[in-house]
């Protein structure tokens, strides 16, 4: 059987679950259709005209990248914009293009440990971890005889679901007592008498997400008029996502040296590497964040780190943070530089889960920038 778009997609989306990227993000196919066949994909950090350009003369089915051309979108497809262009050509050509951004960045296999293993780092932890999702659990009592009725109507709204099983719960048969006041209309029972009912506690797994509407699924369904029940938040198990990582190297090296290390280890740009910091300062433990990294320069700070590699570092907070006392040294590298070594780990995953599809990583430098010119003023 042929491979299709959805089949890329499906095995893309295993590593990298859409729903764990941030809410700002707009992760997925940005253009063309499930059902279309592919023998050939292009891996790419940025859409730009000659990346479109690149797949259309090898003869890509299918780009994907790590930015979405649509992040900033556009209310209509218009040829006169770069971007509208883009996604005709892409149409014309029947390339589907799909992107897995933020959802890429945090995953154990993803983007930021890409950085941290192309520097040569080693015992990687998360910078800042983050729970793929954060979980409660409803802990309900249902009478014998409605207990199936019961779950049925939470695994519908969402909860149950465990990796690839659904209406997953567990029961044990106790016996509820209640007694029935004035004004009650129990469904058992007499009002101002104690009741006995053999009960059965249940208790499912759902989204933090889904409470409203795991809690309102469960009511409807319920018998009582008035249900026990509790909601219990579960604490994060997940050590294996985060943004950024923290990692250490095999022997410390003095920054200027690291520094340089950075510079052969990523690919070329015009801007270069920059360092922030004493050039002779020895560095052995190190935190990366592959993408624009200033708003974890505390997080650097706090991890106790010798030096911070990542990108679109501003002044302002790179002055400040490089005035604490034992502040790490900060090396700023451009930001396609950072993310590009990922785009062959991704080639592998795809390679080994689909062996006869025709892989290309694009090696076009997408950085921003083109020249740089050092002036004479002193």
């Amino acid at each position: 059987m042929s491979t299709t778009v959805a089949d890329v997609v499906r095995l893309v989306e295993a590593h990298y679950p859409p729903r764990t990227a941030e809410g700002w993000d707009k992760v997925g196919l940005v253009c063309g259709a499930a059902d279309w066949p592919v023998t050939s994909v292009l891996f790419t950090v940025d859409i730009t005209p000659e990346v479109v350009a690149e797949a259309v003369e090898h003869g890509a089915d299918l780009i994907v990248a790590h930015h979405p051309l649509l992040l900033r979108g556009v209310h209509g497809v218009d040829g006169a914009h770069p971007k509208g262009r883009m996604l005709l050509d892409m149409i014309q050509h029947r390339i589907a293009c799909y992107a897995a951004h933020t959802n890429a960045d945090i995953a154990p296999d993803g983007v930021c440990v890409a950085l941290a293993e192309a520097l040569g780092l080693a015992a990687l932890s998360q910078l800042d971890p983050r729970p793929v999702e954060r979980l409660d659990q409803l802990v309900a009592f249902v009478p014998q005889g409605h207990t199936e009725a019961v779950v049925s109507a939470c695994a519908e709204a969402g909860a149950g679901r465990v990796g690839a099983y659904d209406h997953c719960h567990f029961r044990v048969t106790g016996t509820g007592s209640f007694r029935p006041l004035e004004g009650a209309d129990p469904f058992v029972g007499t009002v101002g008498e104690v009741e006995h009912v053999p009960e059965d506690r249940v208790e499912l797994v759902l989204p933090r997400g889904r409470r409203a509407a795991v809690v309102a699924a469960m009511r409807a369904a319920h018998p009582y008029e008035e249900p026990a029940f509790h909601i219990l938040e579960l604490a994060p198990t997940d050590t294996a996502h985060g943004i950024g990582r923290v990692g250490e190297l095999g022997a410390p090296v003095s920054a200027a040296e690291f520094a340089q290390r950075v510079a052969d280890a990523l690919p070329r740009t015009v801007t270069g590497v920059r360092l922030a910091g004493p050039g002779d300062r020895p560095i052995r433990r190190v935190a990366v964040l592959a993408g624009a990294g200033d708003s974890h320069l505390d997080a650097a700070r706090a991890a106790g780190v010798d030096a911070y590699v990542t990108s679109d570092l501003r002044h302002h907070p790179a002055t400040e943070a490089v005035a604490w006392a034992g502040a790490p040294v900060l090396i700023d590298v451009a930001h396609w530089a950072a993310e590009w070594p990922w785009l062959p780990v991704l080639s592998d995953l795809v390679g080994a889960a689909v062996p006869g599809l025709e892989r290309r990583v694009s090696r076009l430098n997408t950085d921003a920038w083109t020249q740089r010119f050092d002036g004479t003023a002193g």
